[in-house]
């Protein structure tokens, strides 16, 4: 099978230049300029010509931080693997990690195990795992590296959420040590859970159970302070360190003293922080809930900091910590109590328009939204070449995108599995047209064409750290 992208414009990491970009089987097999007449003889063998002509034309979206299937406080997340990622396609994602989550006393092993069965068979898109660390003890540090044999070398903890998935200083240092020997990457949510429930406690105490009061009580300086620690903890180790979800001033300028001093840390951001803030969740009733996520979106005024903070490539990657819930029934579990409101928003299918949003409105490059959607995330996750980039032997993992066309983001449109959205009726401009993971067809025409059965495992190699 072999299919002929023609007329469009590349956009790479490192630029834009016009390609005709030729497709076999599951591979890129070649890009040639329309000027130098490869084009008419490769479409007359190929099997299937899509014009392209004053579209872009990008390696496929890679989203290294989703929850599919995600149990949290008495109920999980709704989208399962194969919604999810078709979802995922719909927004010119081809890629997606996930996380596996190690319960209390069991191992990693068996965890990973576990997602497996949850997944194999069920991905429209090529996926990978990571593994989340909640119990740290002779055995887990063990399964570290066979985790890293079985081709999952990122491991997540977290600073935050005592007696569920919280981690002392200690067990981080353990974990960070075993990461530098075995060659993996420590992920972490940096918030200082210990004194966040304090907060928490205090404020419903004094009768404050407004879903506002989730944000107030997880305060940016609470983030600061743990990505700074965690940095220094790193630095002891020799470990590089990968902060997820940063969305705040303070822990910003953590990861920028850390690298400006040379150190291997790195920081992802999520559209939520770029478009939601704290007014969202202060909005009447209960329909702040919806934006209800850990860490919290902040005061608007901390946005231009993270789209700086993406320009100055002090953070590296976005991806959308995908973990939908839906209003009714499951954010409506913390009606009176906003600390029992399950975390997390939808996002998986709007990451690549959002993003190509700040291109539109001047806030980064055309190359830049490339880099940190998708190359920067294949690089930092042992999938480059193979992903992240449109060249001779890579996956066909393809997105024609329309700069032109317009569209306004809703719950009665997406394809989430969830009952709202959380950029309700915002207008975007940009649009998948086409979408092909391993060069099969997967979007065309406003039509999903992919199944279940055709995403694979991605087992990954070692990562490439690009300061």
């Amino acid at each position: 099978m072999s299919i002929l992208i023609r007329g469009g414009t590349v956009i790479a990491a490192t630029g834009a230049h016009r390609a005709d970009v030729l497709v076999s089987g599951e591979r890129i097999a070649a890009l040639a300029a329309p000027e130098a007449g490869l084009t008419g003889a490769w479409a007359q063998t190929a099997d299937t010509v899509i014009d392209a002509d004053g579209k872009y034309v990008l390696p496929g979206g890679i989203d290294v931080h989703t929850h599919m299937e995600m149990p949290f406080g008495g109920t999980h997340s709704v989208d399962t693997f194969a919604t999810g990622t078709a979802a995922a396609a719909w927004g010119g994602t081809t890629t997606i990690i996930d996380f596996a989550v190690q319960p209390k006393g069991q191992s990693l092993l068996a965890t990973l195990d576990k997602w497996h069965s949850k997944a194999d068979g069920n991905c429209a898109i090529d996926y990978g795992f990571h593994m989340i660390i909640s119990d740290v003890n002779e055995s887990t540090l063990k399964e570290m590296d066979a985790c890293v044999a079985a081709g999952v070398n990122s491991f997540k903890m977290f600073m935050a959420y005592p007696g569920v998935f919280y981690a002392t200083d200690g067990e981080i240092l353990l974990a960070m040590q075993r990461a530098a020997e075995n060659g993996s990457l420590i992920m972490m949510h940096a918030e200082n859970g210990i004194a966040i429930d304090r907060l928490v406690a205090q404020a419903l105490a004094k009768g404050q159970t407004d879903p506002v009061h989730h944000g107030l009580t997880r305060p940016a300086e609470l983030e600061g302070e743990a990505t700074h620690r965690a940095g220094v903890l790193a630095k002891v180790t020799g470990a590089p360190l990968y902060i997820v979800h940063l969305s705040s001033s303070p822990a910003l300028e953590a990861v920028r003293n850390a690298r400006d001093r040379g150190q291997n840390m790195f920081a992802e951001t999520c559209p939520q922080y770029l478009y939601l803030s704290l007014d969202d969740m202060a909005k009447p009733g209960f329909e702040g809930s919806k934006y209800v996520c850990s860490p919290p979106v902040r005061p608007a005024e901390q946005q231009d900091t993270l789209w700086q903070g993406l320009r100055t490539n002090d953070l590296s990657v976005v991806s959308t910590d995908h973990c939908p819930f839906c209003f009714k029934d499951q954010k409506e579990l913390g009606r009176g109590d906003f600390s029992k409101i399950p975390n997390g928003l939808p996002g998986v299918e709007h990451r690549m328009d959002l993003i190509h949003q700040g291109v539109v409105g001047g806030e980064m490059s055309l190359a830049r939204w490339v880099e940190v959607t998708s190359t920067t995330p294949a690089r930092m996750f042992g999938l480059y070449p193979r992903k992240g980039v449109i060249a001779p032997g890579s996956d066909a993992d393809i997105v024609v995108y329309d700069p032109q066309a317009t569209q306004t983001l809703s719950a009665e449109t997406h394809h989430m599995n969830v009952d709202y959205s959380a950029y309700e009726g915002l207008g975007i401009t940009g649009k998948v047209d086409t979408v092909l993971s391993r060069g099969s067809t997967v979007i065309t025409g406003g039509e999903f064409r992919g199944n279940a059965g055709h995403g694979r495992f991605l087992r990954r190699d070692h990562n490439q750290y690009l300061l």
